[in-house]
């Protein structure tokens, strides 16, 4: 009986695993069946639309092709018309003149008649008067008309060779690409914003600028955000939890026309943006608070983030708004300007070179916990770019440096960067960032 119970144990075990796998084969067919239907409904939409791009161009093309054909036609029209006008003005002057001859003749005519047959006892006198009447009119005078070959023939010189032209132009104009050359590859979270990634798909194609467009999902429309070479570009504005659409095409070498688009995907941050704080009478600050810029006041501070938003793992970049680098300034440097991230807001200081703080000074300086490292970074100068990036590599005590939390803290600027430990004696993953300059002209933005 136990060995028959035990059987039944194992067969039930058998039956839950067989089970199990059932529901788990079915669960992967059904993933399976939604991403046929997803690629079947990709298939018609995409098939659906290329049909309507297509036959709304060539409309607007017909529709283009016929005011061009009609405006071509009534420039030839009018043409025609101020030939013919030209030419037939003098010949209507000399028409005339001819007309006014022939009736002057023929009163001449009358008057001669009436002279040769009229009353013997005035013929004399009407005799001389129309002998003098005669050679006044000078009778050997005649206007000239011009012959045939002298006046203009108008025809019309329609070279055939055109339709031949747009037949073979028309014929190759327009194709349908079943797959784009480049396509989104990936998204990655950032406070307030999305760096977008994408590769080239088709190794036959050479891109020589990449589109990069975006909307949120309820929108109607992409708009534009990225033009260049480049192959990653960081969206941001971006409303964190909330559905965006991206889509990327490329241009080849040499040529004007952009490539069918890749296909649209979603990408979203649950990060919220990092801000400035505001108050800080030195410094003016945007619309979204994402850009500070160090104003004409005689105050000076350092002006910190709005929350401790820059949390390990991620990378912290300060970046110039206008000229896309990260810091423009027009104002001279200071031995005490900063850039860096600390763990809490401390007033009353002009500079993050303070304990609990790294940063980087204007003229390349490092400094931790207030020291001044031996290794130095290049100047941060107009264009420059310098960015932080943390990770954690030690919890628990550590009596040899005083902490019991240790930070690997990377900072970069102008394509060098220093490598580095700092120790601190709590647990913080969250950090808050900060600046302070000593001259106005700077102007920053944090993301």
């Amino acid at each position: 009986p136990m060995e028959a119970e035990a059987e039944a144990r194992l067969l039930l075990q058998e039956a839950r695993e067989s089970i199990e796998a059932a529901r788990s084969y079915r669960r992967e067919l059904e993933q399976r069946l939604r991403g046929l239907h997803q690629a079947r409904k990709q298939i018609r939409e995409s098939a659906t639309l290329t049909r309507d791009v297509l036959e709304q161009h060539f409309n607007d093309l017909k529709g283009t092709l016929k005011k061009l054909l009609d405006e071509r036609l009534m420039s030839l029209l009018q043409e025609v018309d101020a030939i013919e006008q030209d030419s037939i003005k003098p010949l209507d002057e000399c028409q005339k003149l001819i007309e006014h001859g022939v009736s002057t003749a023929n009163d001449l005519l009358r008057e001669g008649e009436s002279a040769v047959h009229g009353d013997v006892g005035q013929q004399n006198e009407k005799l001389c008067s129309f002998t003098k009447k005669a050679l006044h009119i000078q009778l050997d005078s005649l206007p000239e008309v011009p012959s045939l070959v002298d006046v203009p023939c108008l025809s019309a010189q329609l070279d055939d060779c055109l339709l031949t032209i747009l037949k073979n132009q028309i014929f190759r104009h327009g194709t349908v690409a079943s797959r784009p050359p480049v396509q989104l590859e990936e998204f990655v979270e950032k406070p307030g914003g999305i760096l977008v990634r994408w590769c080239k798909v088709d190794d036959d194609f050479i891109p020589q600028d990449y589109r990069l467009q975006y909307r949120k999902s309820t929108a109607s429309h992409f708009e534009d955000v990225y033009v260049g070479s480049e192959t990653e570009f960081i969206v941001l504005h971006i409303d964190p939890n909330v559905d965006y659409q991206f889509r990327v095409c490329a241009r080849g070498d040499g040529r004007q026309e952009w490539s069918p688009w890749s296909v649209p995907q979603i990408g979203h941050t649950t990060l919220v943006p990092h801000e400035w704080t505001t108050g800080l009478e030195g410094y003016s600050l945007s619309s979204r608070r994402n850009i500070a810029l160090r104003n004409d006041s005689q105050s000076c501070g350092v002006l910190y983030s709005k929350a401790p938003t820059y949390f390990c793992g991620q990378t912290l970049t300060f970046r110039q708004v206008l000229s896309g680098q990260l810091i423009e300034t027009v104002g001279q440097p200071d031995r005490r300007d900063s850039l860096g991230v600390c763990v809490e807001q401390q007033n009353g200081y002009d500079s993050l070179q303070r304990d609990k703080a790294v940063c980087i000074s204007t003229n390349g300086a490092v400094f931790v916990n207030g020291k001044e490292m031996t290794n130095q970074l290049p100047a941060v100068t107009s264009g420059s770019t310098v960015t932080f990036d943390m990770e954690v590599v030690q919890l628990g005590p550590s009596s040899n440096e005083g902490g019991n939390f240790k930070l690997r803290v990377t900072i970069s600027s102008n394509n060098r960067e220093v490598v580095f430990d700092w120790v601190l004696d709590q647990c913080c993953v969250a950090l808050y960032f900060g600046c302070s300059f000593s001259y106005p002209g700077w102007k920053v933005l944090v993301f």
